[in-house]
């Protein structure tokens, strides 16, 4: 079971959420590179693990049943069902890990997690990345991790993501890369000075 502190809304968090294939990943990795107070918090998934991921960096790989068992125990502060059916999810002990390091937290999640996540920790500092439909369209391609079937229910996602991009604090449209990094580091600065004060668990 979480922690009060971390259901209470108390802990820094950053949400960085958008439409598949906006560059959301590339964005973080840029922030993450500027400002060491930071840390990306690491999802659960039920996907199946990928040629050279490493458990615990990049997803915490968990059984369907597993992925369950902890939903069933409230240990999840928001989980995404995908239309292809894999599940990806944050575990409250990701964010009190976070916490415990005296950093500021980072979420990339998908849009329907980051609004649960503005709704449950107060304070939570939401942005949303775009970019326009035929650059989604050749990144996913590019990137050839899905099939074609998935690449096209990634693009019909993307714009139903669009639909609600101004219920996020922030828009960042990614047309250019640095621009849109100088945009986000904007953002993100003015948060992080209270985090060389929060207090070692």
């Amino acid at each position: 079971m979480a922690s009060s502190t971390a259901r209470s809304g108390k802990l820094p968090v950053v949400v960085i959420t958008g439409q598949s294939g906006a560059g959301k990943g590339t964005l973080i990795r840029r922030l993450l590179s500027e400002f060491p107070q930071l840390e990306l918090a690491v999802s659960a998934t039920t996907r199946p693990q990928r040629p050279g991921e490493v458990d615990g960096v990049h997803y915490y790989f968990i059984s369907p049943e597993e992925f369950d068992r902890r939903l069933g125990a409230d240990e999840f502060l928001e989980y995404h069902v995908f239309p292809w059916g894999q599940r990806s999810g944050t575990l409250y002990s990701e964010i009190e890990r976070v916490a415990a390091a005296s950093r500021v937290c980072v979420l990339e999640l998908e849009t329907e997690g980051a609004l649960k996540v503005a709704d449950r920790v107060p304070g939570a500092v939401t942005i949303f990345v775009t970019a326009r439909a035929e650059e989604l369209e050749r990144r996913l391609r590019e990137r050839a991790t899905e099939s074609a079937g998935e690449i096209h229910e990634r693009l019909a996602v993307a714009r139903e993501q669009l639909q609600v991009a101004d219920r996020f604090d922030h828009v960042i449209e990614n047309d250019d890369l640095e621009r849109a990094v100088e945009e986000l580091t904007r953002i993100v600065r003015p948060l992080l000075a209270p985090a060389a004060t929060m207090p070692r668990r």
